[in-house]
């Protein structure tokens, strides 16, 4: 391997949230932020802008290198053809399904949510003053999710303006299949309902699958939709706050500007240094990358199937989250973050936060040196076994 994602990086006493919110003694896997550090080219080039020493107003950032290359980067992904000028740049996916919500939407109006879900885009309906009409994802025996479309449309109201849509999803781990966005789609253009995706994780997507912009399926469907894709999870540049957000719509691009006018306002320059520099050159250590991921979504799979009784996890598809279900543990109040926060002292995102669906779940963030995965994940098999 050509790069070292087994080196342990102190970041304790740095800003890192991830390695601050709990105890020094605490293991943290759960925020979805990656303990490897970013490849060469992005640092390089970082390093190269700041020793410029001047950090003023960029210019012209509404056409730059960066979206002709991300166009050509979608068109050589999906085979999906964009005009750079259809590529917004925006300090993060967050803000970005907030503003395309506000752009959307009026009061009163409806958000169509499937559950559980990541927390920041259950806010949206209250942060946006519309209601949330929400369905619960299906469950197989085999603890796969899967969109249940019936009970989806039997959700949409009258109010109901938009389709919030995660994919790959974030908690669950599921990469939609072309089939299973063809029939949401369909849905959305039947009952006249505009798309925001939330595609932030598309890039770390594992080997036997592949990951569709619901966008590119057809020019009607884009037509309808607002994409939200980022460096951050791929790179490991969520601080520098840099998001993207494509919209071949030249109306709905105006709608989108008008709802963030002065609120949501450019990129900073070091985002915009980094971003272009991941893009451009990051395709080999993002190569390194997904087979350590994935090799380690395998020893996690292994280790909850030999080693934590009670506890169950289908292989996540994408992400470098497992979502765990610890309903059949016995942990008390079924309440497992606090159970191995306590016992295990690993700090894990609570399965509650995530919504309807989500009692007795928790999150693994398992983009990490494997020592470290390895450590957290023998901590909760000691806590489970001192139960028995």
């Amino acid at each position: 391997m050509a790069y070292d994602f087994d080196r342990v990086i102190e970041r304790r006493h740095t800003e890192s949230s991830k390695w601050r919110k709990y105890g020094e003694d605490v293991v943290p896997l759960w925020v979805a932020d990656m303990d490897f550090a970013s490849p060469e080219p992005v640092v390089g080039a970082l390093r190269e802008r700041v020793e410029h020493g001047v950090f003023g107003y960029g210019y012209n950032l509404e056409r730059s290198p960066l979206h002709d290359l991300f166009a050509d980067r979608l068109q050589k992904l999906y085979g999906w053809r964009v005009e750079p000028d259809a590529v917004v740049l925006i300090p993060g996916v967050i803000p970005g399904f907030n503003v395309a919500c506000r752009a959307l939407t009026s009061a009163g109006d409806g958000v169509l949510l499937m559950l559980p879900l990541y927390p920041p885009l259950l806010r949206v309906a209250g942060n946006v003053g519309i209601t949330m009409d929400a369905v619960d994802l299906a469950r197989s025996a085999g603890g796969r999710y899967e969109v249940d479309l019936d009970a989806l449309a039997r959700a949409i109201t009258p109010r109901t303006r938009v389709l919030l849509l995660c994919n790959p999803h974030n908690p669950v781990g599921r990469v939609w299949r072309r089939e299973e966005l063809r029939r949401m789609a369909d849905l959305c253009r039947s009952r006249g309902l505009a798309i925001v995706a939330d595609e932030i994780h598309s890039d770390l997507v594992f080997s036997g699958h592949r990951h569709v912009p619901i966008a590119a399926l057809d020019p009607e469907v884009a037509e309808r939709t607002i994409t939200l894709m980022a460096p951050s999870k791929t790179w490991n540049l969520a601080g520098l706050k840099f998001g993207l957000a494509v919209i071949p719509n030249g109306a709905l691009r105006e709608r989108f500007a008008a709802a963030r006018a002065d609120l949501v306002y450019g990129v900073n320059i070091l985002g915009y240094t980094a971003a272009l520099a991941a893009y451009r050159d990051g395709g080999p250590w993002l190569a390194e990358l997904l087979r350590y991921l994935e090799a380690n979504r395998d020893f996690v799979v292994d280790y909850v199937r030999r080693q934590l009784p009670g506890v169950a996890l289908a292989p996540p598809e994408a992400t470098y989250l497992a979502w765990l279900d610890c309903r059949e543990t016995g942990i008390p109040d079924g309440d497992p973050f606090t159970f191995f926060l306590e016992n295990a002292r690993v700090a894990l995102s609570d399965g509650t936060t995530f919504g309807r669906g989500g009692q007795g779940f928790v999150r693994l963030n398992f983009g990490c040196p494997r020592s470290i995965l390895a450590e957290g994940l023998e901590r909760m098999r000691r806590a489970l076994a001192a139960r028995r």
